[in-house]
């Protein structure tokens, strides 16, 4: 280790930290004497960071689409600090537009970066969390990884996906020791409806369906009511309790939809409660 640890100090390792959520995540982990290891495309961008507190500060080049890359920065990370104990894959960005107005390379860009990358990094990061025998994996999804809305279905697929996964990995992983985190933000200020958001080639027979939605992601940049220093401390207050939450909405926003959803979710199944037991085989 290059860099001394107090007893006290954990280590944050966090993609995206070049603005948004993931700069909040690491200027309060900083703030609260942590190491962070602070990842961003272009590592220019956190050079900030690394003035901040340049001997708890690694800033590490990282994109989650290549190949190899998470592992490296791992290896890094390790080198530097000794051990990770909070893994946050908040690295995404978000598209908006109907289906049939989805490109498929588009599609699988979008898997790529919030998906594939954040799964690369928690399996390069999990021998290192499985010999500590400690340590927690925050995942960034949405309230779009609840559910979804018209022109939100490609950013809505990667998130469902992203808790899907996290959701078995909590069982598999507790007997280590490790934590996961499902975080589910509605809207904060961040960049996600800034450069952080792909609009796709518009097909006008979806004007009536999709518009208001293009509209709403123009319009609410920089007018989201969440603070993302008051996510950064609510996440590790849930990481710190003794019974973490598998998942935790964040804004009021958030949790009213989730709510609702989960709501008509079951009046669905009551209703039709009857008829999904019936296809059972007939007992003999």
């Amino acid at each position: 280790m290059t860099a001394t640890q107090t007893s006290t100090a954990q280590t944050w390792f966090i993609t995206g930290t070049s603005s948004g959520f993931g700069r909040a995540f690491a200027e309060h982990a900083l703030a609260q004497g942590h190491n962070v290891v602070a990842t961003a495309r272009r590592i220019e961008s956190v050079a900030d960071l690394v003035a901040l507190a340049p001997q708890r500060v690694l800033a590490v080049a990282l994109d989650v689409d290549l190949p190899g890359a998470a592992a490296a920065a791992v290896d890094a990370a390790v080198q530097r600090f000794g051990r990770i104990d909070v893994l946050v894959n908040n690295a995404g960005y978000g598209v908006v537009g109907a289906l049939e107005e989805t490109p498929d390379a588009e599609l699988r860009a979008l898997f790529e970066t919030n998906f594939f990358g954040a799964m690369a990094l928690t399996r390069a990061a999990l021998p290192v969390l499985r010999e500590q025998r400690s340590g927690a994996i925050v995942n960034i999804s949405s309230l779009g990884g609840q559910l979804s809305f018209a022109g939100f279905s490609a950013y809505s697929a990667t998130k469902f996906a992203l808790e899907g996964a996290s959701e078995a990995l909590a069982q598999e992983v507790a007997t280590f020791g490790i934590k996961v985190l499902i975080v589910e933000p509605g809207q904060f200020r961040t960049q996600l409806a800034g450069a952080g958001m792909r609009h796709m080639p518009a097909v006008a027979a979806y004007e009536s369906v999709v518009g208001a939605t293009r509209e709403f992601a123009h319009t609410m940049h920089n007018t989201q009511a969440g603070d993302p220093r008051k996510a950064a401390a609510a996440i590790e207050q849930a990481l710190a309790a003794s019974q973490t939450p598998l998942r935790l909405q964040l804004g009021g926003d958030s949790v009213d939809a989730v709510r609702a959803h989960a709501q008509a979710m079951l009046k669905d199944m009551a209703a039709w409660e009857s008829v999904s037991r019936a296809t059972d085989f007939d007992a003999t």
